[in-house]
């Protein structure tokens, strides 16, 4: 991986979200010629998802699978970026455009209209059944399906513990600072403590200890009802960083956490068999 400040200065405003402007100095691109990379169509529910994937490029034989859930801001450069990332590390790696259906975030450019009118009008059943499509999608384009996992930021954290209780063949999750109880409504009708004892894959989930927006109460209560369900799942909190702390293209980037959280997020996978 490597910072180009060329680079990022010239995608500023043709691939990061608007909503966060302009990208701190610490952007990582990741440029490498052993990555293939690009644009897909994923047939879901009778329409045709957009979606951004990545994989090794000479590797022979079937690839072990993470499905990677978007940030609020939809899959932008940072979340194509850590598909990159994941392709480097010999995955194939597959973010979907979740809210294909009900907008487009990149015509947002301030974080409360975007979350008011187009986040929180996405349903999370039909989330779910799209990761499902996209699942599907990476066994026919070299993925094999025994070795699969899930990561997700943010919104997609809290998704990415959903789905650790949905698709029964996932192996492991990882969730980067995703909401764990908070408010139902019809389109999010449970939360991610009311599924722990419907895992059927270890999370590790990876919090900061000064996030405001997820109190350490709230990271607690998901602990003791992971005990209470014998889950084999863990959650790590980083007490110096706050929310967002890998997106390295914000100013709420804790380079020491995120480099932690994403090796201890690599080593989750392998010893949980997604390698």
């Amino acid at each position: 991986m490597k910072t180009d400040e060329n680079t990022t200065q010239k995608m500023s405003n043709n691939g990061f979200t608007p909503a966060v402007s302009p990208t701190a100095s610490t952007t990582i691109i990741t440029d490498s010629d052993a990555i293939q990379s690009g644009e897909t169509s994923i047939p879901t529910q009778g329409e045709n998802m957009p979606a951004f994937h990545a994989k090794p490029r000479h590797v022979s034989g079937p690839l072990p699978v993470i499905l990677v859930v978007q940030e609020i801001f939809g899959v932008h450069e940072h979340i194509r970026d850590i598909c990159r990332r994941l392709a480097a590390e010999g995955y194939l790696a597959v973010a979907p455009e979740l809210y294909f259906r009900q907008g487009d975030p990149a015509e947002y450019d301030d974080i409360p209209t975007l979350f008011k009118d187009l986040v929180s009008t996405v349903p999370d059943n039909q989330v779910l059944a799209d990761l499902d499509h996209v699942a599907n999608w990476a066994s026919r384009h070299g993925g094999d399906m025994r070795n699969m996992g899930i990561t997700g930021f943010c919104w997609g954290g809290r998704i990415t513990w959903l789905y650790a209780a949905h698709n029964p063949q996932l192996k492991a999750a990882v969730a980067w600072y995703g909401k764990m109880v908070g408010e139902k409504t019809l389109k999010q009708q449970k939360q991610p403590v009311d599924i722990a004892v419907d895992l059927t894959a270890p999370v590790l989930g990876l919090y900061g200890g000064k996030d405001d927006s997820i109190p350490q109460e709230s990271v607690e209560t998901m602990r003791q009802a992971l005990r209470a369900a014998n889950a084999k799942s863990e959650i790590i909190v980083y007490p110096d960083a706050g929310h967002a702390f890998n997106a390295d293209y914000r100013p709420s980037y804790h380079e020491e956490s995120a480099k932690d959280g994403w090796q201890r997020m690599l080593a989750w996978f392998r010893q949980n068999g997604v390698k």
